[in-house]
């Protein structure tokens, strides 16, 4: 079902789909709202329905948030970062007197059916629409069993998924919808308060200290370490989007392609996890671009069309990991080109420990192992070339997807996907023919020595990688 449950006083009946035939449950105790991607209580669209739900029934509102150690290549990396944003969610939704419920599954034994406890006592369940990873899988198989009405709500994207008929094909398709729609989303929205503050017992909240021993407890891949630059929670949000502005934003549009200039916003982690939104980003700078002189649209070309049309590519594609669903100038250059010799070709092993012979791959995955992402222009340099040293083009893509799941913070994202995939040609145009890539577009070690000082880049990742810190920004 995709109607919205009635006329939102918040202006967003496009931002909600009704995923049960389940009715809101008379004598509900009080609105469940369960964050499964946007951790977060500023901005959030979702939050403010389950609000506005919550005080429409004159009921108190309870959000669930779960972690488990079962999802998809779970590890200390991806836990610690999720975990260093609960003291931020319980601080402030207690504040605004709303119940928090963390929930951490630390073993395979331990109990699996919170949200099916709480929701039995619900209204109404409030989640977030999200098409890709495991909230795409929930929102597909929970509500037929929930038991009681089931609300997604997007709170991903500035202009609603829903305002798009059909999957684009380029930026240049989606930018004209994109902007003619903007003013009537790009603005601030009233934030209601709960008219009935919780009062019921909930979980003891984490402190950041107990984090690690938290985390050394659970069933996963220890394997993998915390970020060496990256911490979570919604107070790590604004301080690296005020850096951002204060000191970055002015350099972007010149800056943004070469990695030791430092004129990218590094949000990509937290808008991946929902600590931050869209939304308040793109306000917050161009009301600093205004306020200073500055030039922002390229920034926002990024930030919203750019990021929108991935959304929009997995929105309406099911199988947005897939090679299949690439265009079909893209699969034919492939099958033409799939028989052509690889010459380097690295195993899978190989290009985890960054063990090729060209130093700028390998920074770039020195780079993804310790930070937990990649300069957003070499990752495409990272992309194109395992492409060029894989023995097939599937298990590239194989490859990529993997070393995503497993040490990207903006990773299992419509962005990771669609990035990756235009590595094999989506949203891209056909180039000149090349063996193994076809049509499709080449890079060149040569051709990023020309385009950016490499050279800074790899000496940076190497003093990271020796040191485990940061080099001080320009």
């Amino acid at each position: 079902m995709t109607s919205g449950g009635g006329k939102s006083v918040l202006g967003m009946r496009e931002r909600i789909r009704k995923l049960n035939r389940d009715a809101e449950r008379v004598g509900g105790k009080y609105v469940l709202y369960w964050a499964q991607m946007n951790r977060r209580v500023h901005m959030n669209h979702a939050l403010q329905y389950a609000v506005h739900s919550a005080n429409r029934l004159g009921l108190p509102l309870l959000v669930y948030e779960g972690l488990t150690c079962t999802y998809k290549k779970a590890n200390d990396r991806m836990h610690t970062f999720i975990l260093e944003n609960v003291p931020d969610m319980a601080e402030r939704l207690k504040e605004r007197g709303i119940g928090y419920h963390f929930y951490l599954r630390r073993r395979m034994q331990d109990a699996n059916d919170v949200l099916y406890q709480l929701a039995a006592d619900a209204a109404a369940v409030v989640t977030d629409d999200y098409p890709t990873f495991i909230a795409a899988h929930h929102n597909a198989t929970v509500p037929p069993k929930i038991g009681v009405a089931y609300y997604a709500v997007d709170s991903s994207c500035i202009v609603p998924m829903s305002k798009h008929e059909k999957r684009n094909y380029g930026a240049y398709t989606i930018r004209p919808r994109i902007t003619k729609m903007l003013p009537d989303y790009l603005k601030p929205f009233d934030e209601e308060r709960v008219v009935h503050r919780w009062k019921g017992a909930v979980p003891a909240p984490i402190s950041p200290e107990t984090i690690p021993e938290l985390v050394a407890s659970c069933e996963i891949d220890h394997s993998i370490p915390a970020s060496t630059s990256f911490r979570g929670g919604q107070k790590e949000a604004e301080r690296h989007l005020d850096q951002f502005l204060e000191n970055r934003l002015r350099r972007y549009a010149k800056d943004r392609n070469e990695p030791s200039c430092h004129a990218t916003s590094n949000m990509s982690p937290y808008l991946h996890f929902g600590m931050i939104s869209t939304l308040e980003i793109a306000l917050k700078a161009k009301e600093h671009a205004e306020k200073h002189g500055y030039m922002v649209g390229e920034y926002l070309e990024e930030l919203i069309v750019r990021r929108e049309l991935a959304f929009n590519f997995a929105h309406f594609t099911p199988n947005a990991d897939s090679l299949s669903v690439l265009p079909d100038w893209c699969l034919a250059t492939m099958r033409e080109h799939a028989q052509d010799k690889r010459d380097p070709v690295y195993t899978a092993e190989q290009f985890e420990t960054a063990a090729t012979h060209d130093p700028l791959w390998n920074a770039a995955q020195q780079e993804l192992l310790l930070r937990g992402k990649i300069h957003g222009y070499y990752r495409m340099y990272w992309g194109k070339k395992i492409i060029e040293w894989s023995p097939t083009y599937e298990q590239a893509l194989e490859i990529m997807i993997d070393l995503h799941d497993r040490y990207a913070l903006d990773g299992r994202d419509p962005n990771t996907y669609a990035n990756i995939l235009w590595c094999f040609g989506l949203h891209d145009r056909p180039w000149g023919t090349r063996p193994v890539f076809g049509l499709l577009r080449w890079m060149s070690f040569e051709g990023m020595k020309r385009k950016s000082d490499i050279n800074a880049y790899i000496g940076e990742i190497a003093y990271l990688q020796r040191t485990g810190k940061d080099v001080a920004e320009p």
